[in-house]
């Protein structure tokens, strides 16, 4: 009996110890390491990798409360994007080491990660590694002593990474190219590429097709095949970095939205209004547009029927949807036909973290707090600041992540930094200003009421503090919002040295904006809207900042965007790719100051940095 215990124990025991393992055992999936840079979010992080969130937090214990700047997190490898592989860059690692761990040429690392130069090619960024589903390259596997198990690569072996060996790389075909335009870029003669291309003898060019130019006769042809000299990260880049800027000789511009809907008509009339006077503008300088524009019905209506029109992938870059449902169908195309999309209006969508093409205008206002943070201690250095609670219950208008995230900032930056409850304000602020330096007042809530309460306040204290003849500079800090209030606050602006950060702001009292202003007027016979932001400089703003860079740089704009002058009316572009394979979003921030010399100043912190 003794015995038959003794054996039920043991099995027990065994089948206990074998579920305990296999948990062990499934969990140890491969992972790569993604390191959170300033602005980004949970949510930014799974949408770049095509994961949820909570695939994030089960590496990462506490993340889905708090990230920040610096920190390490483990994104799981295998729930990644069917296909694709993510890489972190690892301490002495070269693009051509890459092309042997994955059997891949350097320019399909580089076609997949167009943000990829040779200065950002640094320890610790991630790049996408393009697989085919028959790969027989394994995972790699990042364990927690951070060393990764890479596929073994047999010497014997000749992997893909030798780029064909017979061509130095391969040219996406162009619009109006031809073989003898093609050969002369590259040196080699027209006989010479046909032989390296021989469906050339029967076929003609056709545009986005991918063609190889061999290496000329004197150059080597190893490449980064095995037994050659490994390439170095220069070699390798200069390599496959070899296309020609192209200039299209008629920029071909697309607009999408939803003319005809009731609700949006008056707003999308006016942004093409505007996008026309820009066209006009850019045409007067000889650059010529054929401008094409479609209507994409309401949210329900599909726009598949514009995408297939013959014309459409023919364009040269498309601005729109207004619609979040008619997003996903329009990045697919524009990144399945390398064309550039425009995202004019929307600032909750996730595609340009997965899209090298598209460009979003705005995006959500946390994204841009690190550069206020940065921009408002620049301006505002060795100042007395008061943190003003509005005790509104309204969690719309409280403002609690910015300012426990400037809080944080000024804090490291051994500001002062005090907080005053709005209901205390009359028997506690005087105390608390400073008369040697500027005292910077901030409310947490970005309502009118709240703004409104607090000017009555400090009217009553400054009067209290001239009465006493106590020195006291004064100046408020605010919100976007602000600038919808202007009406009813525009002379305590002033007398408060009022400042607000925006993503766009303007006024009449501008030159450009009141000339643009008269301008729509004579060309429409009516007023623009009332919006915010307007509507019609929104279209000029967006119209002439894309296609006067298409016209100074063609294809290599990615490559020129902050070298290039431009003034806006409304909205300035600072244009930031999200990671190497990725789109670009806008982090352009104004200060808006109303000076106690009742001036109003866009202070525009260097597009250039």
């Amino acid at each position: 009996m003794k015995t038959t215990k003794r054996i039920l124990l043991l099995v027990f025991l065994f089948i206990g110890f074998f579920f305990l393992k296999v948990p062990a055992q499934q969990g140890r999936q491969s992972y790569f390491l993604h390191t959170v840079e300033k602005g980004q979010e949970l949510q930014d992080i799974a949408s770049m990798y095509g994961i949820s969130r909570d695939s994030v937090v089960i590496l990462n214990p506490g993340s889905r409360d708090r990230i920040y700047a610096g920190q390490k997190l483990k994104i799981p490898q295998k729930k990644a994007i069917e296909n694709k592989l993510f890489h972190t860059i690892q301490p002495g690692e070269t693009l051509y080491k890459l092309t042997l761990i994955y059997k891949i040429p350097a320019k399909a690392i580089l076609d997949a990660n167009p943000g990829l130069k040779i200065e950002n090619f640094q320890v610790g960024k991630v790049l996408l590694i393009p697989t085919s589903a028959k790969s027989s390259t394994e995972n790699p596997i990042l364990t927690d002593n951070a060393a990764y198990s890479h596929p073994k690569i047999q010497p014997a072996s000749t992997p893909a990474a030798a780029v064909q060996s017979n061509c130095k790389t391969m040219h996406q075909v162009k619009r109006d190219e031809t073989v003898s335009i093609i050969s002369q870029d590259y040196g080699i003669t027209p006989d010479r590429l046909i032989a390296a291309n021989p469906e050339l003898k029967t076929e003609k060019l056709k545009r986005g097709n991918f063609i190889c130019i061999p290496y000329p006769p004197s150059t080597r042809t190893g490449s980064g095949g095995i037994g050659t000299e490994p390439l170095s990260n220069e070699d390798l880049f200069s390599e496959n970095k070899t296309e020609k800027q192209f200039f299209p000789p008629v920029l071909n511009v697309a607009i999408i939205l939803p003319f005809l809907e009731t609700e949006s008509r008056a707003r999308m009339v006016e942004y093409y209004e505007g996008f026309l006077m820009a066209i006009d503008s850019l045409k007067r300088t000889g650059v010529s547009i054929d401008l094409y524009v479609y209507d994409s019905g309401g949210q329900k209506t599909s726009i598949s029927p514009i995408l297939r029109r013959n014309e459409m992938k023919e364009m040269d870059i498309i601005f729109g949807p207004l619609y979040q449902q008619h997003i996903k169908p329009l990045a697919d195309f524009a990144q399945t036909n390398k064309i550039r999309l425009v995202l004019p209006f929307t600032s909750k969508d996730n595609e340009v973290f997965t899209n090298p093409y598209i460009y979003q205008i705005n995006v959500p206002q946390s994204h841009l707090y690190p550069e206020i943070y940065e921009y408002f201690i620049r301006q505002f250095r060795d100042a007395n600041i008061l943190i003003i609670e509005s005790g509104e219950q309204n969690a719309v208008s409280e403002k609690g992540e910015f300012i426990k995230g400037l809080k944080q900032e000024l804090q490291n930056k051994s500001f002062t930094v005090k907080t005053l409850n709005t209901s205390a304000i009359a028997g506690k602020m005087e105390t608390l200003l400073s008369s040697e330096k500027n005292n910077i007042l901030i409310p947490t809530s970005d309502s009118n009421t709240a703004l409104l309460k607090l000017i009555s306040q400090l009217t009553t204290v400054t009067a209290n503090l001239r009465k006493d003849d106590i020195q006291a500079n004064v100046q408020l800090f605010g919100y976007p919002e602000w600038q919808t209030y202007v009406k009813d606050h525009i002379n305590n602006y002033f007398d408060f040295d009022t400042y607000f950060y925006s993503s766009f702001y303007t006024n009449n009292l501008m030159p450009d904006a009141d000339k643009f202003t008269k301008d729509y007027r004579k060309w429409y016979s009516k007023e623009t809207l009332i919006t915010y932001p307007r509507y019609g400089m929104l279209g000029y703003d967006t119209g002439l900042y894309f296609l006067q860079g298409l016209s100074l740089y063609g294809s290599e704009l990615e490559n020129n965007l902050s070298n290039f002058e431009f003034t806006s009316l409304q909205m300035d572009f600072k244009f930031e790719r999200v990671n190497n394979w990725g789109g670009f979003i806008n982090k352009n921030i104004f200060f808006v100051h109303f000076t106690k010399e009742y001036e109003i100043r866009r202070i525009t912190f260097d597009r250039f940095e």
